[in-house]
């Protein structure tokens, strides 16, 4: 028999005979399996285990299809195997931890990645030291390279700084709703570690000793990781992100664990709405709801945000602090929730460009056996760079053909934040 299948083989009046195994294929080339049927189907049969020509009959109606009892029958076997299937692949339990098949890497084609070489030690602005104020509560809005700073030349300790922004955390919480858990103990441990070690001249870089919040789907061991949602409220998981461990090898201290929108959604989770410092009477926006809004009251030092589609620029717009939102696979994501494998990043979110230079060069520095698209692709930054030898371009909305948008359009060579500063 020839197995080739044509758009009239379904047809019951064709003159070829309709057997199962061609409406089958006909049934996948429709791409049927990608509508709403398959699932509709699939949720009515899971109390009898199989699929009957009634259930197809009914899921009809709600995808919006139609067959004829003859093909119902021909169906009905196989996708009765096929809820069998299902059902063996459902009970294999997969962490969220546990990567697809998949490796996607964001190099275009005929190109390649910029050798990493020797990792070489971040340079600052040439600033001066600020002056130490009566009340240290007058350094929660200095960025990192400032305070960083205060830091090293031991005009203020790590413990101070660390105490300053415990107790605005817990004043202003009520009102933002930004926190998760507040890791106090282990960030006084942290930060006397810190003082000792800048002490003996051990001094590790512009982040050692500065308080930080995570974003709550970054795994921390032994505190809580709940991913914003009431399922894993009390969720206790026995490692570390990447990033985590690699802020606190760069000797930065962590004060809380940061409110996200439900499993990386929105700026809703189960402890409320996380509200805007500057406008409490609207959300921070989402995911990274808890970081920006922390960064922006003044709460941390700087933060970590974890980005799909908007969840650090979008909070970070609304707070108005600065994100910055890397490439695909510049950071590892190794112990950090998944929502889309293809998709996901980590960055930082502070009060300053070169505050994200520096965070950013913490938590991206080599591959990751954890996280295999992870890259280990050096990163510049020279803060010395004049700003008039740069070009920002945006596709010109004004440059458009048949009134849809020219895919050849001239770049500007300036944003409109650009023009309008």
């Amino acid at each position: 028999m020839n197995d080739s299948v044509d758009g009239t083989a379904c047809d019951p009046a064709v003159a070829r005979p309709l057997d199962r195994r061609r409406f089958m294929v006909y049934f996948s080339g429709l791409g049927l399996s990608s509508t709403l049927f398959p699932g509709v189907l699939y949720a009515m049969a899971q109390d009898k285990g199989k699929v009957t020509r009634e259930m197809i009959a009914e899921a009809e109606k709600l995808a919006g299809l139609q067959f004829t009892d003859a093909q119902r029958d021909l169906m009905q076997s196989e996708l009765s195997d096929r809820l069998q299937g299902i059902d063996r692949l459902r009970a294999i339990a997969l962490k969220n931890s546990v990567a697809p098949a998949l490796y996607f890497d964001p190099v275009p084609i005929g190109r390649s990645r910029p050798a990493a070489g020797p990792r070489k030690p971040i340079e600052m602005s040439e600033k001066e030291t600020p002056e130490v104020p009566g009340d240290l509560e007058e350094l929660a809005f200095l960025p990192v390279t400032q305070l960083s700073r205060l830091v090293r030349a031991r005009d203020v300790t790590s413990v101070e700084l660390t105490e300053m922004y415990l107790n605005r955390l817990k004043r202003h919480d009520e009102k933002l709703k930004c926190v998760v858990t507040l890791c106090e103990q282990l960030a006084m441990d942290q930060a006397k570690t810190a003082d000792r070690e800048i002490d003996a001249g051990k001094y590790k870089g512009p982040l050692h000793g500065i308080p930080w919040g995570a974003k709550d789907l970054l795994n921390t061991r032994g505190i809580r990781t709940t991913y914003g949602a009431r399922p894993f409220e009390n969720q206790v998981l026995d490692d570390d992100a990447t990033v985590v461990t690699r802020l606190r090898e760069a000797g930065a201290v962590l004060l809380a664990k940061l409110s996200l929108g439900e499993l990386a959604m929105g700026d809703v989770w189960f402890g409320g709405m996380t509200r805007n410092p500057w406008k409490p009477e609207e959300g921070s926006s989402g995911s990274s709801a808890g970081s920006s809004a922390a960064t922006a009251a003044g709460l941390v030092g700087f933060a970590i945000g974890t980005e799909t589609l908007g969840s650090i620029v979008s909070p970070c717009t609304r707070c108005g602090v600065t994100g910055l939102r890397p490439t695909y696979g510049r950071v590892s994501r190794a112990g950090a929730m998944a929502l889309s494998w293809s998709m996901d990043k980590i960055g930082p979110i502070c009060r300053s460009v070169e505050d994200c230079a520096l965070v950013l060069d913490a938590i991206h520095h080599g591959a990751d056996l954890r996280d295999p698209t992870a890259a280990g692709v050096a990163f510049h930054w020279n803060p010395g760079r004049s700003l008039k030898e740069l070009k920002i371009g945006y596709p010109n909305p004004r440059s458009t053909t048949g009134g849809r948008r020219s895919t050849t359009s001239r770049l500007s060579t300036s944003c409109a934040a650009c023009r309008s500063s």
